[in-house]
C-alpha cells in the first residue's frame, strides 16, 4: 500500500492528477487478462480485444 501513496502523493504534487484514471483502466485491464489467463472465458475476453 505504500507504493500506491507515494504514487498518489506524486500525482498531486507534480499536479498529474489526469493521469489517475489511466493508471486505474491499465491496472484494471492488467488484472482482467491475469484472471482470464486460466479460465473457460479468455476466448471470449480476447475477442474484445
Amino acid at each position: 500500500m505504500g507504493f500506491i501513496k507515494e504514487l498518489w502523493v506524486f500525482l498531486r504534487a507534480r499536479k498529474k492528477l489526469w493521469l489517475a484514471p489511466i493508471i486505474i483502466v491499465m491496472v484494471m485491464l492488467g488484472g482482467l487478462l491475469i484472471l482470464a489467463q486460466g479460465s473457460v472465458l479468455a476466448p471470449f475476453i480476447y475477442t474484445l480485444f
